[in-house]
């Protein structure tokens, strides 16, 4: 009885528990067999995911020296290893697959006609490969196809109207390939699909999707691509909607459908650079979308006053993402409503006036970005008494459901990406606006802030020593204000600290040195 000789031998690293005899195979890592008192064992499984295996994967996997043969395998998972080169061309033999893990390699190549052979395929999963094709008509023959992952690859050409006959097709991701041409009409007009992620691709025309009957779909993206054509009003009739991605697509100038409010379902909606405009409108209409969580309407109302209606209620909302639209007016009444808020952010707009109170009673925020406005005053006391940021264990009372892109900027004006609000560092960002007075002592209580930015601004006084207490800030940037005095020699009990800025202020005195504020005042964001 052969025991995967050719495969084992292909691997850059042995497994652990396979160089026994034959006779052991049943019990060797990852091998799945299924017992039976009339038949010797068969291996109807092999689940090697996330072993940091790597090489060749060839055709010695697909032969009949796998322990027994190889038409009896069910699972074949290589998920999230080092694997390279091209899917073996004999994939064919394992003629009785019905889920294949490989994502998460780095396989190349096309995928086969063995694949399309496969006829009791239930799960495809070949994401984050460089696998390159044109997908065609042959995909329909994969009827028992439950999850069919594509996503990040290298995927190309027109996505084929042949999904008619995937009646059991409920997930269908394929973003971040190079899919061009229409959204095919069997494809956005399939009742058993849940799931449509067409991301980042090159796909064009109006979005049409057919939610009479797609009465399943409850997560669609379709985020950069080159869709044109208004934002479908017929998307208010796919009432189980509940992830909604249509950024930057090439919308022409429009308003939000009216008829959106019948999304009572909807709870992540990201619009960012669509041509939106009427922000009033649009408020007023995703008020009555009761379960709305996040909001990311970035790029669009350009020039618009903010709404001041106080009657407008988002209690549910807990991420409001508004920058980059030169939105004019102050900090909205209704804002003080949204009791839940978690991340906040209207940088980069021209909102003016005081920085109201009542902003610090919203609890839940642990990331606030109030930068590149025109805000003035001093800073409210009740700033410095944000709950969330004062615990140190406030990840545990962020929605985990929350799976969005969102981009932040960082020092030497790069930005980072981050997919889930829970990654998001917690931040408190007032920086270029033209606020003035002294910088609250009381910041220091806020033990859970990682990032404290109150650069080019008008504040004066002393450094606060109180500083001291937020233990796990990594970013302080105080440059381009009036500050004088010296460095308060607490500062280096700031051990997570690696960006430190107070330029361009009038300080005197010695820099403090030792531990990690050494280390702080070499980076970028050193003192000048």
């Amino acid at each position: 009885m052969a025991v995967l000789p050719r495969f084992h031998e292909q691997l850059d690293y042995p497994i652990d528990g396979w160089d026994g005899s034959a006779s052991e195979c049943c019990n060797r890592t990852g091998v799945i067999c299924e017992n039976s008192t009339d038949i010797p064992p068969r291996v109807v499984g092999l689940v090697l995911g996330n072993r940091r295996l790597g090489g060749g994967v060839d055709d010695s996997l697909t032969e009949s020296t796998l322990c027994h043969n190889a038409s009896y395998i069910e699972t074949l998972d290589l998920s999230g290893n080092y694997f390279h080169r091209e899917i073996p061309r004999d994939i064919a033999n394992c003629s009785s697959l019905q889920r294949l893990f490989l994502d998460g390699n780095n396989l190349c190549g096309i995928l086969l006609e063995g694949i399309f052979q496969l006829r009791h395929m239930g799960e495809l999963h070949v994401q984050g490969n460089r696998l390159s094709w044109q997908l065609d008509d042959r995909i329909n023959k994969l009827v028992h196809l439950v999850k069919l992952d594509l996503s990040y690859n290298l995927f190309s050409g027109k996505i084929p109207d042949s999904f008619s006959r995937l009646v059991n097709l409920e997930p269908f991701s394929a973003g971040s390939n190079q899919f061009s041409g229409p959204l095919p009409s069997s494809l956005a007009s399939s009742p058993s699909l849940s799931l449509i992620y067409l991301g980042n691709n090159s796909l064009s025309g109006p979005i049409s999707i057919n939610c009479t009957e797609m009465i399943n779909i409850t997560y669609l993206d379709l985020h950069s691509n080159i869709f044109d054509g208004p934002i479908p009003e017929e998307l208010s009739t796919c009432h189980g909607l509940i992830d909604l991605n249509l950024g930057l697509n090439r919308h022409p100038p429009n308003e939000l459908p009216a008829n959106f409010w019948n999304l009572k379902a909807l709870k992540h909606l990201l619009l960012a650079n669509v041509s939106l405009v009427n922000l009033s409108a649009a408020l007023q209409t995703l008020q009555y979308c009761r379960n709305l969580t996040t909001l990311i309407i970035n790029w669009n109302f350009w020039d618009e006053e903010i709404p001041q209606n106080p009657d407008l209620q988002f209690h549910s909302l807990k991420t409001l993402v508004i920058p980059n639209n030169r939105l004019r007016g102050s900090l909205p009444v209704w804002l003080s409503g949204c009791t839940n808020l978690q991340v906040l952010d209207l940088s980069w707009n021209q909102l003016s006036g005081p920085i109201p109170i009542w902003i610090g009673k919203l609890n839940h925020l642990f990331y606030l970005d109030l930068s590149l406005n025109n805000f003035t005053g001093e800073l409210p006391e009740r700033l410095a008494k944000l709950g969330n940021l004062m615990d140190l264990n406030f990840s545990s009372m962020v929605d985990p459901s929350s799976s969005f892109s969102v981009y932040v900027r960082i020092p030497e004006r790069r930005s980072l990406k981050y997919n889930h609000v829970w990654n998001l560092p917690p931040t408190l960002d007032l920086s270029s606006n033209k606020l003035s007075g002294p910088i609250l002592a009381g910041l220091g209580n806020l033990r859970g802030l990682h990032a404290l930015k109150l650069n080019n601004n008008i504040f004066l006084g002393n450094i606060p020593v109180t500083l001291s207490g937020m233990e796990n800030l990594e970013l302080l940037d105080l440059s381009q204000n009036n500050l004088s005095g010296q460095i308060p020699l607490t500062l280096i009990e700031l051990n997570f600290l690696s960006h430190f800025n107070v330029s361009f202020n009038r300080l005197s005195g010695e820099v403090p040195s030792g531990g990690q504020f050494t280390d702080a005042l070499e980076s970028p964001l050193r003192r000048e």
